[in-house]
């Protein structure tokens, strides 16, 4: 027999009658019957795949780079592939969304993107183990000693294994060649990644906003993008461990590597932190395959059950709601006149055209920022990753709640928040603009940046790499295996330092009677040289610097990041809002995402003073960069389009200004009036009022996913 039960007793008791009549609270009953809490447990966690994967790729852009002995424009190419994947499906996505199987559709992307990862690993077990570029040395049997600089023999050919003889080393790479084209499979996987981590974003949020109360909905959007922001710091300290790690670690025996992490040659452990990202995204998409297309309204449901409530049965078990069925030649029909809308609102126009340059800015620097300190400051690129995720990125994240605090703290409108949004970003651009004090001395390499007479300021012909010290010795002017000598001049190689012996195995071998640096006006006994560049420390001392003005520019950016994106959502129709989310990153990331890798990497290849050599000849990674000419390419392309969005800071201001003010009163007014309509007012009015800007109440809900936009945080892959 069934009773009901009045809204009233249910908001007195919480109780519902169970078949004995004994009362159960509502939340026991139905806590185990809640898929969308599993929902939001399995969509936090592949937030926090996608974001571990991303962050971990763009920190190994270094590593993939001498691995392939491939240039910073190539590895553009290979990190732009991820936006070209993304970009094949986002629209479709993000526009046939509410008519697909939501959760399906996201298990679907996190398998893709688990394929992409084992796909990129392949390279290292077809290519066998990396050779580093160094010379060969003479064994002077009476003594033991080894030279590097043997006059009238031809000693000094490129070995590339202690335990390989030139003639097998020759056989290894000529026969392979082939192996400078397996970064293809890098492109690939990263390509995969793209598409698969298109759905999960505008689909996972979608589905949270339709089936959550809307009271509810801010918080668990929150929850789920805070879960996810794990991801990167993660990922970058798994990058720093996997590039501290040599790259055939297990299979050589790192003693007799005569380089450390420190080197341009260095090549770290980075495949095995894509089987690691390969497997979480696998385990991230197992859930999304027993969840429903649909479930009832979070609110909605109790409600009904509360005016005709069964005592007996399953008190939980309602009818989800039917699928609406996928009409596609009625989705194409509306596909245009949706797009005019959407860029017939000039405040949506001039925020597209700022997304695109800040997506160009963000993507340059968080590909090549690793890049930029280790050759600016003589940090190791897995200190420079480590430093990107323990400091750097909680800082961020930091700004990027206390931007969405600040806005419900003060419940600032739209106009207060484009003003907000236009002073942070000025402040930090102007911020930015300290960067060019920290400068760097370039590095002094003999016969390419500095004199063989090391004395400095003295003009000389550049790329004059001989001189009388080593013109005997049989040097080859296509190697690079550097050694710093006593005077702090780094040589290309022990043989162009003159060096005619050597003691101790590995990293400790030092090498003496060097002619070059005892041609200089030093003693014998100052004439040594070891292994590895010379440190500049006026660049090491000057990091600390760096990176707390970069730590200060980082939290005031993201602090207007929030508002920033929230102006969209209050500036476009209701019924738009997941079309504009599409259409903002198709378009930033086709104009941004994809051609600044490419074109930030070549400029900077541009500052290269000397390139690696394949084994079959041909350029390969870069070995060092002028650091002068690197950073003024690297911040004044970053200063220069900051600028520009400086403008459109500005532009966007005045526009929303303009646009929210009605018979002279201001916006505010307009705020205070609406807390009294109705909601069929509100929607009556909604070409006149503001889309997002209904209630107070109601505009942190519905624009609750702006608070935890990935390019506020500056990480969106």
């Amino acid at each position: 027999m069934d009773r009901s039960v009045t809204a009233g007793q249910l908001k007195d008791k919480s109780l519902f009658q169970d078949t004995d009549d004994s009362a159960v609270p509502v939340k026991g009953v139905c806590h185990s019957c809640s898929k969308l809490k599993i929902f939001l447990g399995a969509l936090a966690f592949s937030f926090f795949a996608k974001g571990f994967s991303g962050s971990y790729m763009k920190s190994m852009s270094s590593q993939i780079e001498r691995r392939f002995e491939i240039s910073s424009s190539i590895f553009g190419i290979i990190d732009g592939s991820f936006e070209i994947g993304n970009l094949m499906v986002m629209v479709l996505v993000s526009y046939l969304g509410p008519r697909v199987h939501r959760p399906k559709v996201i298990g679907v992307g996190c398998l893709i993107m688990s394929l992409g990862a084992f796909l990129s690993v392949i390279p290292q077990f077809l290519m066998g183990r990396y050779n580093y570029e160094r010379i060969t040395v003479t064994v002077d049997n009476s003594s033991m000693s080894v030279s590097a600089c043997s006059p009238g023999l031809s000693v000094s050919r490129p070995v590339t294994d202690a335990t390989e003889t030139p003639s097998a080393m020759k056989n290894f790479g000529c026969e392979k060649t082939t192996n400078s084209y397996l970064w293809l499979f890098v492109l690939f996987g990263n390509l995969l990644r793209g598409i698969g981590e298109a759905p999960v974003m505008p689909l996972g949020v979608s589905y949270i906003d339709d089936f959550s109360k809307e009271e509810n909905s801010a918080f668990y959007i929150g929850l789920v993008r805070s879960s996810g922001m794990f991801g990167p710091t993660l990922g970058f300290l798994l990058g720093s461990f996997c590039a501290s790690l040599w790259v055939d670690i297990g299979v050589v025996d790192i003693d007799a590597i005569s380089i450390n992490p420190k080197d341009t040659r260095w090549v770290g452990a980075w495949w095995l932190g894509l089987l690691i990202c390969g497997g979480v995204n696998f385990i991230a998409s197992l859930p999304f395959w027993f969840l429903p297309s649909s479930l009832p309204k979070e609110g909605q449901n109790e409600k009904m059950k509360i005016s005709h409530l069964p005592v007996q049965g399953d008190h939980c078990k309602t009818d989800s709601p039917v699928q609406p069925q996928l009409d596609f030649s009625e989705a194409v029909k509306d596909f245009l006149p949706a797009l005019k809308k959407l860029f017939g609102n000039p405040i949506f126009l001039v925020f597209i055209f700022l997304t695109i340059l800040q997506y160009n800015s963000l993507v340059g620097v968080i590909t090549y920022e690793t890049k930029f300190m280790e050759q600016q400051f003589n940090v190791s690129v897995a200190k420079a990753i480590f430093l990107i995720g323990v400091i750097l990125l909680p800082i961020t994240i930091m700004g990027m709640f206390l931007g969405g605090f600040l806005i419900k703290k003060f419940k600032l409108h739209i106009t207060e928040m484009a003003k907000f949004a236009c002073i942070t970003f000025i402040v930090a651009y102007l911020l930015n603009l300290l960067y060019f004090t920290c400068s760097c001395e370039v590095l002094q390499v003999a016969g390419l940046t500095a004199p063989y007479s090391g004395l400095k300021h003295l003009s000389f012909p550049k790329n004059n790499f001989m001189a009388s010290c080593n013109a005997d010795c049989g040097c080859k002017l296509d190697q690079w295996d550097p050694v710093c000598g006593d005077n702090g001049i780094t040589y290309m190689t022990a043989c162009f330092a003159g060096c005619k012996s050597s003691t101790g195995t590995g990293k400790n071998m030092v090498f003496h009677n060097c002619s070059c640096v005892e041609g200089q006006g030093h003693g014998l006994g100052n004439s040594s040289a070891v292994l590895g560049q010379c440190q500049r420390e006026s660049c090491t001392k000057a990091f600390p610097y760096f990176l707390a003005l970069q730590t200060a520019c980082a939290f005031i950016l993201v602090l207007g990041g929030t508002p920033t994106y929230m102006i969209m959502f209050r500036t476009v129709s209701p019924d738009l809002k997941s079309f504009a989310v599409g259409i903002e990153t198709l378009c930033g990331r086709i104009l941004g995402g994809l051609p600044a890798p490419i074109y930030f990497g070549a400029l900077i290849d541009e500052t290269c003073l000397k390139w690696g050599t394949k084994n079959c000849g041909g350029s390969g990674s870069c070995r060092v960069y002028d650091t002068k000419a690197f950073r003024n390419v690297y911040l004044g392309l970053i200063a220069g389009l900051r600028a520009g969005c400086c403008l459109l800071y500005i532009v966007i201001s005045v526009l929303i200004m303009k646009r929210f003010k009605l018979d002279g009163k201001e916006t505010t007014d307009i705020k205070n009036t609406e807390r009294s309509t109705s909601k069929e007012a509100a929607i009556d009015n909604k070409k006149e009022i503001l889309p997002c800007a209904r209630t107070s109440e109601e505009s942190e809900e519905t624009c609750a996913e702006l608070l935890w936009h990935p390019k506020a945080f500056g990480l969106y892959s």
